[in-house]
C-alpha cells in the first residue's frame, strides 16, 4: 500500500487566474504604475497640445484672469440698472484706455529723453571703461576696443536679420493674440456664468454643485490675486519711481511702468526691477547713484513684502514658497515670460478648487488633514 502511494501521481496544483496575479502585492504595485503612465500620457498629451496652441490658450487664459480681476466692476454696473452689454463695454473700455495711457505715458517720455540719455549714456560707459582700466588686473585698451568690434560684428552678422525677422513673426502672434484676448474677454464680462453654466450641464446634484463651488472660488482666487498684485504692484512703482526722480536717474515713468509690470512676476520680478533700474543708473548718472538706487529698491520691497502683501494679498494667494517657485518654473518653461505671470495665480485657483471640492470648507480626502502635523 506504501509503494502505491509513493508510486501515486502528484495533485495537480490550481492554476492562478489572471486575476488573482494582481491581486497580491507586486500586482497590486503593477496596477498603480499601469496607472500612473495612463495619468502622465495624458498629461503629456495635454501639455504638447497647450503648447501648440498657444495662440489661442494664452490669450484665453489672460482673458480669464483679467476678467476674474473687472468682474466686480461689471457686477456693480449691472446692479446699479445698466444692460449687461453697456456694463460689459463701459469695464472694457476703461481698461482699455488705462492700457493706452500707460503705453503713451511710456512712449512720450523716451522720446522727450532720448537725446539726453544718449549722452548719458555716452559719458557712462567712457566713465565705465576709465573705471576698468584703473582695476588692479590689466584690462587694456586693445581688450576693450576688441569686444567693441564683436559688438558690433554681431548687430551687423546675418542671425541679427534672422532675429529680426522671427520678431516680425513674434509681433504677429503678438497682434493676433491681442485682439484674440480682447474678444474672449468681452464675452467672459459679458456672459461668464452662463458660460460656466453651460459647461456644467452634463452634471447633476452634488456634482453640479461642486462645479459652481469650484467656479465661483476660481473667480475669486483670480480676481483677488490680480487686484492685491496690482495693488502692490502700484505702490512698489510709485516708491522706486520717487526714489530714482530724487536721484537723478533718467526715464522714471517707463522704470516705473517696468517695476510694475514685473511685481506680477513673483519671487524674481522684484529682483529684476531693481537690478535693472540700477544698470540704468549706473550707465546714465554713476555707481554711488547705482547704489542709492539698489538701497531704495530693497527698502521698497522689504516694506512691501513684511507689511503690505500679507494685509493686500490676504487669502488670495495660499500657497507655500517652494510651490510658487516650481510652478513659476514650469509656467517659464512652457511659455516664457507669459507662463510665469500665470502660472502662479493658475496654480493657487488649482489648490483653491481642491480645498472646496467636498464642501465650502472641507477639501478634497487626500487634502485632508487626517493627524495633528507637527514638527
Amino acid at each position: 500500500m506504501s509503494a502505491d502511494v509513493v508510486g501515486a501521481p502528484d495533485a495537480p496544483r490550481p492554476r492562478r487566474t489572471a486575476s488573482a496575479l494582481w491581486a497580491d502585492g507586486f500586482g497590486r504595485v503593477g496596477t498603480r504604475a499601469v496607472q500612473v503612465l495612463a495619468v502622465l500620457a495624458v498629461l503629456a498629451v495635454f501639455v504638447l497640445a497647450v503648447t501648440r496652441l498657444t495662440l489661442v490658450v494664452i490669450p484665453v487664459l489672460i482673458a480669464l484672469v483679467l476678467a476674474a480681476a473687472i468682474s466686480p466692476l461689471v457686477s456693480l454696473l449691472r446692479r446699479r440698472g445698466l444692460p449687461a452689454l453697456l456694463a460689459t463695454w463701459i469695464a472694457l473700455l476703461a481698461l482699455v484706455a488705462v492700457l493706452a495711457g500707460i503705453v503713451w505715458l511710456v512712449i512720450r517720455a523716451v522720446v522727450n529723453q532720448w537725446d539726453e540719455l544718449s549722452a548719458q549714456a555716452v559719458d557712462g560707459f567712457d566713465a565705465l571703461q576709465s573705471y576698468v582700466q584703473g582695476l588692479p588686473f590689466e584690462v587694456t585698451e586693445e581688450q576693450v576696443r576688441s569686444l567693441q568690434e564683436s559688438v558690433t560684428g554681431l548687430l551687423q552678422s546675418s542671425a541679427v536679420g534672422s532675429g529680426a525677422i522671427a520678431g516680425v513673426s513674434a509681433t504677429a502672434d503678438f497682434v493676433a493674440g491681442f485682439f484674440i484676448m480682447i474678444v474672449v474677454l468681452f464675452f467672459f464680462l459679458k456672459d461668464g456664468p452662463k458660460l460656466w453654466e453651460f459647461l456644467l450641464r452634463p452634471f447633476e446634484g452634488h456634482r453640479y454643485e461642486r462645479g459652481k463651488r469650484i467656479g465661483d472660488a476660481t473667480v475669486r482666487t483670480l480676481g483677488g490675486y490680480v487686484r492685491g498684485t496690482a495693488i502692490v504692484a502700484a505702490v512698489d512703482a510709485i516708491g522706486i519711481g520717487i526714489g530714482l526722480a530724487i536721484v537723478g536717474v533718467p526715464l522714471v515713468i517707463p522704470l516705473s511702468v517696468l517695476v510694475f509690470l514685473l511685481a506680477f512676476i513673483p519671487l524674481v520680478g522684484a529682483t529684476l526691477a531693481g537690478v535693472l533700474a540700477a544698470l540704468v543708473a549706473l550707465v546714465a548718472v554713476g555707481p554711488v547713484e547705482a547704489l542709492i538706487v539698489v538701497a531704495i529698491v530693497v527698502v521698497v520691497n522689504q516694506v512691501e513684502g513684511d507689511f503690505l502683501q500679507p494685509i493686500v494679498m490676504g487669502r488670495a494667494l495660499r500657497l507655500h514658497p517652494l510651490m510658487i517657485l516650481v510652478a513659476l518654473t514650469a509656467g517659464t518653461v512652457l511659455a516664457g515670460l507669459t507662463g510665469a505671470v500665470l502660472a502662479v495665480p493658475i496654480a493657487a485657483s488649482i489648490w483653491r478648487a481642491i480645498q472646496v471640492w467636498d464642501g465650502p470648507d472641507l477639501p478634497a480626502r487626500f487634502a485632508r488633514e487626517k493627524r495633528p502635523e507637527t514638527v
